[in-house]
């Protein structure tokens, strides 16, 4: 470990910063004046790979990122902050780099490699790493992940062959044998950390004991940069403290639910009211007396010129037959 490092940021470092690296220069090849696509770039790779793309003179960097993080990353480097909630990134890109990008870095699989895909320029190279669509929410949603799986980007060769592009896959897990090559892209890490142009970001610190909240706060997206798991154990105190936070925010958690219940069951009760004063119009209506009815129709036949003898039955007063002849049970002659 280098003078000055923490153990947070020796734990933040390696996997991160390698993967951004082998990425951007073994695979991509990045040079000065070329434009980059990084998605999730307030996430750990993300935050890695903008800080490495300034070590290169006028790399145009646009980063995917919920609102609440842009400040955060262009800070760290990111030229075109896009909210992905809000906006079609692929629009965005369009409207500044009509020609396309020359790399696209892709955590994202599915429908967002189709996406990257056709942002490429000729010469342009599509680096997939994973598949973070096939998770989607707090549980488990089988629907999500044979959603992507069936929207995961094919290519034929003759299509890489006329657009000019390339389309790799990165993961550092599976290189566990080429030893060398990772020692050599450490080294230039290094390197570059001593210098000052890199430095992990830490979102924040969490006891084994706390996973669970750890794992929450980075699959609800609320991270900017890496969260990291120390294996010391909780002092007593801290235990204490985390046990009256989980408290305090489980009658939180409860206020909520019984508020949202209670809100419910009022908007059911104006629904149920305006129900019922439907009902009383409609019987009010009902409800006229037989009379007042009677009055009615004969007013109305009066008007059109109508003649009935005005008995119960009669079919011209039901029906406006006009007719000389009533013609009901008496059949009258009027």
């Amino acid at each position: 470990m280098p003078e000055g490092m923490s153990f947070e940021e020796a734990a933040a470092l390696p996997v991160n910063y390698i993967t951004a690296y082998m990425m951007l220069f073994d695979f991509g090849h990045l040079r000065p004046n070329q434009s980059i696509l990084v998605h999730m770039a307030a996430g750990g790779v993300g935050i890695a790979a903008t800080q490495l793309c300034k070590t290169v003179n006028d790399v145009t960097v646009f980063g995917t990122a919920s609102a609440s993080k842009h400040e955060v990353i262009s800070q760290g480097g990111v030229t075109h902050p896009i909210d992905y909630r809000t906006r079609d990134y692929v629009e965005e890109i369009r409207k500044i780099s009509p020609k396309g990008l020359d790399i696209v870095l892709d955590p994202l699989g599915g429908s967002d490699t189709h996406k990257g895909y056709n942002l490429l320029k000729p010469m342009g190279k599509l680096i997939s790493y994973g598949a973070a669509n096939m998770l989607a929410g707090q549980k488990k949603n089988l629907f999500a992940v044979a959603k992507t799986w069936y929207q995961q980007f094919s290519v034929h060769t003759l299509s890489l062959i006329q657009g000019n592009r390339s389309v790799c896959g990165f993961h550092l897990g599976y290189l566990d044998s080429e030893s060398e090559l990772i020692a050599q892209a450490m080294a230039v890490i290094m390197d570059l950390y001593k210098q000052g142009k890199i430095k992990p970001r830490i979102d924040s610190t969490y006891h084994l004991e706390q996973v669970g909240d750890a794992m929450r706060r980075m699959q609800e997206r609320h991270n900017i940069g890496k969260i990291i798991l120390t294996t010391e154990p909780m002092k007593e105190e801290e235990k204490k403290e985390e046990a009256k936070k989980d408290e305090e925010k489980k009658k939180d958690d409860k206020k909520k639910d019984d508020k949202k219940k209670e809100d419910k069951k009022k908007d059911e009760a104006k629904k149920e009211e305006k129900k019922e004063e439907k009902k009383k119009e409609e019987t009010k209506k009902d409800d006229k007396k037989p009379e007042e009815k009677k009055e009615e129709d004969q007013e109305r036949g009066e008007l059109r010129g109508e003649k009935h003898c005005g008995c119960a039955l009669c079919l011209c007063q039901r029906f406006g037959s006009g007719l000389s002849v009533c013609k009901c049970v008496c059949m009258r002659v009027l």
